[in-house]
């Protein structure tokens, strides 16, 4: 199966297991997609996740995390830059999620990161998502 926007099929995979309290999620691997994990593990959205390279093909699993009372975590994902539509900021242009209750996940020069870190670095790049 072609995917022709992976990072929309990544969260809609993560969005579609929140609905019904899974777990885990398993994505296809890429360095992307590790790099916006390790994001959302450094933010708190996600309890941990795990490259499963000895199965074809690679993946990623996801271990979603869901507060004491089982409430979500991560109440919704949004794709904002796609393929046919890229969306760019620069620092002072840097989008508030949620009154600061959630993060934007941008590719910047210096990698990916949350719009909070690229802030402080004083970076902008592509909005690849926003969640919150």
């Amino acid at each position: 199966m072609v995917v022709t926007d992976p990072i929309a099929d990544m969260l809609t995979r993560m969005r579609n297991v929140l609905i019904n309290n899974g777990e885990t999620v398993d994505v296809p691997l890429s360095q992307m997609k590790v790099a916006i994990a390790r994001v959302l593990r450094k933010e708190g959205y996600i309890r941990n996740f795990k490259i499963i390279k000895n199965e074809k093909p690679p993946k990623i699993r996801i271990y979603l995390k869901y507060g004491p009372n089982n409430e979500k975590i991560i109440n919704s994902l949004k794709r904002v830059s796609k393929p046919s539509a890229r969306v760019y900021v620069k620092r002072k242009d840097m989008p508030i999620i949620k009154n600061g209750l959630g993060i934007a996940i941008l590719s910047t020069s210096k990698g990916i990161m949350s719009s909070k870190e690229a802030y402080r670095r004083g970076v902008g790049g592509e909005v690849l998502c926003y969640i919150w």
